[in-house]
Formats: structure tokens, sequence, C-alpha cells
């Protein structure tokens, strides 16, 4: 049977929804999103802070002493030496993200891949692997798979589990950013199943791509980069899906 036909019959005999706006899907088989939501993601668009990634609205907010955004200034010294994300944890992307990671619509992931190197162009280059923040066991199994792994696999870089989750934090949505810092801090250690040769390989004087989905305070992130430098890495570089704004962020004082 034609695609479009099988297309046609599963719309009409289960009008199944777009998880990101719920109107019914008229090519179902090519996934649970539709081309609308698809095509009206903001991506984010340059200048974009050296260290962190994120867009600024004009170059004249970047320091010219430093070469930091004003946050960076404020949040002072990071592990990761520079990020970059689709666009803003808003709208339809935020909608699209929470699909994938609490619906278990994991096929997303497969469309947000050409999102994400497209953005993340120039930290994947010269990267030697790609690492994905880890989940805590006990989440994993419950969840059933870890969405930053599924993203990572999208990168064609190679995908090295070098990282392991240690102790099980509070969920990090709604903390403030030194609250959030805290709640990770000792949460990651280096995988005692990463053998001798892929160390050597991918991470000893290596540039390599953190990944997740989401970036918020930088906190998990920077956390992971911490225990990757110690390791041995030359440079962590972090891509996510969406940037979030910070909770609680007191604007006024990082100006």
């Amino acid at each position: 049977m034609p695609l479009a036909a099988a297309d046609a019959i599963v719309a009409v005999l289960l009008a199944p929804a777009c998880a990101a706006c719920d109107r019914v899907l008229t090519h179902p088989l090519s996934g649970p999103i539709c081309q609308e939501c698809w095509d009206s993601i903001e991506r984010m668009a340059p200048p974009f802070c050296p260290a962190c990634g994120d867009a600024l609205p004009s170059c004249r907010v970047v320091s010219g002493a430093e070469n930091r955004c004003a946050a960076c200034r404020a949040r002072g010294a990071s592990f990761v030496h520079s990020g970059r994300s689709v666009g803003r944890y808003a709208g339809t992307l935020e909608r699209i993200v929470r699909a994938h990671k609490y619906q278990a619509r994991r096929s997303v992931a497969v469309r947000l891949g050409p999102l994400l190197r497209d953005a993340g162009r120039e930290l994947l280059e010269g990267a030697a692997c790609a690492v994905p923040v880890p989940l805590h066991p006990w989440r994993r199994l419950t969840r059933g798979f870890n969405q930053a792994a599924d993203l990572a696999r999208t990168t064609r870089l190679p995908v090295v589990h070098a990282l392991w989750r240690v102790r099980a934090t509070t969920a990090q949505a709604g903390l403030r950013a030194q609250a959030r810092r805290r709640n990770v801090t000792g949460a990651f250690r280096l995988s005692r199943v990463l053998s001798g040769r892929s160390r050597r390989r991918y991470l000893t004087g290596c540039a390599v791509v953190l990944v997740d989905d989401v970036w918020t305070t930088g906190a998990t992130l920077d956390a992971c980069a911490q225990v990757l430098r110690e390791a041995g890495v030359r440079e962590v570089r972090a891509l996510t899906v969406a940037r979030a704004e910070t909770p609680g962020a007191d604007m006024a004082a990082i100006a």
C-alpha cells in the first residue's frame, strides 16, 4: 500500500493528534508532530555569547574585556568552553521537547537531529565524541530511556557514555541558579565501565560535545563538564535543543 494511502487511512480511522498543537495529523506515519509545528520553530540567531552561546540583543552586550555576556560574568568561571542551542524553551519547541521527554515520543529526536547539527555546526567540528548528560539509574529505569542519549545519537559523532549520575537529585525545575548548582554538586562521576582505550581515544586531550535537551542555568552541564575536564578532556562544548529562562533571575544584578 502506498504511504500516502496508509497515511490517509490512519488519519481517518484513528485521527491521531499532533503532540505539540493537538490538531489532527494529516500525515501520522511521518511522526507525532505535524509539519506546521516543525516549520514554526524559531531558531536562535546571532550574535551569540562566545562563552555560553546564548543569543544577544546586540554585540554591545558582550564585555570587551572578558569577551563574555553579562550572565556569564555573573556566573563566574565555567568548565564549559562554549555552547549552542536550537531555540528558546517556549512555544512549539518546548512542547516538542516535552513530548520527547515525558510522553516517550522518541522518534521526535530524529527530527530534532538536523536542527541540532545546524545549531551546533561549529561545536561538532573537530570533536571526538558526543557525551549525553546521564540520568540517575532509577530515573532511567522508570522513564525507559535517556532523552539526552537519543539526541546525542543524532549528532553523527561517536556517542560515549562517559558519565554516571551517582546521586538522585531533586528536580531542577523551579530552582534558582544557586540552588541548582548546589543540587548537582557531586552528582556525577566518570563511568567505571569506560575502558582505558575509550578514555584515551575519546577523552584525553580531546574536545567533546556534551548533549542535553534543555539549558537553563548551565548548572548540570557545568557539573558534568568539570568531571570531564578532570578526566583529561581538553575542551567541553555544550549542545542543547532549547534554552530556558533562568528561574528567579535578577537581570538587574547581571546587567
